[in-house]
């Protein structure tokens, strides 16, 4: 057989229709890459080559919606002439393992890339030997920069070597290529290890702290207008911790946590062991919630550092207006995760039953950031300021600007919801291609945010304290609270003499 028609009979049929189709019966046409255009011209004439419309790549008004797996992943792997668009690149790579484990996807790309290296070796064009080894070279490029957690993976790292030897074997202009790309990825992969290192002594000590202030409340020594009573440099503190905690999230995270229930065929054991952990975005969801405990705490536990005893009232509303304040400028940084944390710690019910606190607060400017963070309308408000921080962003001069921290748990909620309105797959088994794009496009913002660095001053002192301060918990918080202002009606009452029962007991 001759290399074009090898070449032909190894692409994929391509099947352009005006209307979305969903059962491969209803094709009356078959259309296959013509062999004299590589980088998808089509001919319809009919023969040993001709593919059935269960392989092929279906296009609506010129966008892929729809292709079996197969074809989908013979779309990523390049040829001397044809390489994959890039927005293609990170969709598939980022939606495929929904279906297929990194490493089995990466081992079929190196099969079909080797027995492309074939076709080209048999051809003995040396010309065309270079352009495919170098467009192999891209594309373990970009997923490695991209993707780069997936080859934590041994199975990984052993086909990325495997494959990336060869390229440089066929074409010695590329071995500098491959050997920076080796090192880029030790190096990002060094510093997740590292990172993730640091939160687990942070997370160990925070134990070891909670468990000294259960013992004796009153351990705390300072309230946190002692470490910074500056709105502004709180404000700018949080973004820092924010920015780093998203900067180390994987774009394969917000698939990853929904890929076991999709993956139904996996065996418990194999699940645990090929499932792409998802500690870096669940660190980040509990940074959320420790923050707004943080608040909580500090407001029910403000005391004076010289005495155990209470303080009044008047100071306790001087940290509620302090927090306020950081909210506020929160917003005008653009840092919307801390600021619907703050708003969320403010309206815990161990803070919001202070009633005699909050009648010494001025709640107009809180009343403001409520609104903007009203969750009716589905987050209307929030999101019509979050496009305005898209904007100002996208015509921004300065790194300040730039920052665009959106409200995370409500940007997960949409991608799960975006999962769970429509299947994966049509009637006929074709991949449904269109929902991923869809996927792709608001992972891709989000990948967008997490390269920006955050322009602000460090203050080690402040950092250290919003990350390793105790925070209280519930029945904790309530107890405390109670503390400050005692229970008023039957049912706080009682809530405060069940905790106290509780407390005894233990």
């Amino acid at each position: 057989m001759s290399w074009r028609k090898q070449q032909l009979r190894h692409r994929i049929a391509v099947i352009r229709l005006s209307m979305p189709q969903t059962s491969a019966r209803d094709l009356t046409t078959v259309i296959r890459l013509s062999a004299g255009e590589s980088n998808g011209g089509v001919s319809t004439e009919t023969g040993e080559n001709e593919l059935d419309a269960s392989e092929a790549l279906i296009y609506q008004d010129g966008n892929l919606v729809s292709g079996s797996l197969e074809a989908l992943t013979q779309h990523l792997v390049p040829t001397p002439d044809y390489y994959p668009e890039r927005t293609y690149i990170f969709a598939f790579l980022l939606s495929s393992r929904l279906f297929i484990k990194p490493h089995e996807l990466l081992e079929e790309v190196c099969k079909q890339c080797r027995l492309q290296m074939k076709l080209t070796e048999d051809r003995q064009d040396k010309a065309a030997e270079g352009r495919l080894g170098s467009h192999i070279v891209q594309l373990i490029s970009e997923w490695t920069e991209v993707f780069a957690y997936d080859f934590r993976d041994e199975r990984m790292l052993k086909h990325l070597k495997d494959i990336t030897q060869r390229c440089s074997i066929i074409n010695e202009n590329q071995r500098k290529t491959v050997g920076q790309i080796m090192q880029t990825l030790v190096r990002k992969l060094s510093v997740l290890d590292k990172y993730e290192h640091v939160l687990t002594k942070i997370n160990a000590s925070l134990t070891d702290r909670l468990r000294v202030l259960k013992t004796n409340p009153h351990a705390i020594q300072k309230d946190i207008l002692n470490v910074c009573n500056d709105p502004v440099v709180m404000a700018q503190q949080l973004t820092h911790i924010e920015m780093e905690r998203i900067s180390h999230i994987g774009p394969e995270e917000f698939v990853q946590s929904f890929v076991s229930k999709d993956v139904a065929e996996w065996d418990e054991r194999t699940l645990f062991q090929d499932m792409k952990k998802t500690s870096n975005l669940e660190a980040y969801v509990e940074w959320f919630n420790r923050l707004s405990y943080m608040v909580a705490t500090e407001i029910c536990m403000v005391r004076h550092a010289a005495s155990r005893r209470p303080v009044k009232k008047k100071h306790r509303a001087r940290v509620i207006e302090f927090f306020i304040d950081v909210a506020r400028e929160c917003f005008n940084i653009g840092n919307f995760n801390s600021l619907m944390a703050i708003i969320a710690g403010l309206n815990m019910s161990p803070v919001a039953r202070l009633k005699k606190t909050w009648s010494k607060v001025d709640t107009c400017k809180f009343d403001v950031l409520e609104h903007q963070m009203d969750p009716t309308s589905n987050f209307s408000n929030y999101r019509a300021s979050l496009m305005a921080a898209l904007h100002r962003a996208a015509g921004a001069h300065s790194n300040r600007e730039r920052i665009v921290i959106p409200f995370f748990s409500l940007m997960v909620k949409d991608i799960y919801f975006l999962n769970e309105t429509c299947s994966n797959k049509l009637q006929n088994g074709h991949v449904r291609f269109e929902k991923f794009w869809q996927l792709a496009r608001q992972v891709t913002s989000f990948c967008t945010w997490q390269q920006v660095e955050c322009p602000f001053e460090r203050h080690r002192k402040v950092l250290n304290y919003l990350l390793t301060a105790p925070v209280f918990y519930e029945d904790s918080l309530h107890l405390v609270s109670f503390d400050c202002e005692g229970p008023e009606n039957h049912l706080e009452k009682e809530r405060f003499k069940t905790l106290k029962s509780q407390l005894l007991d233990q």
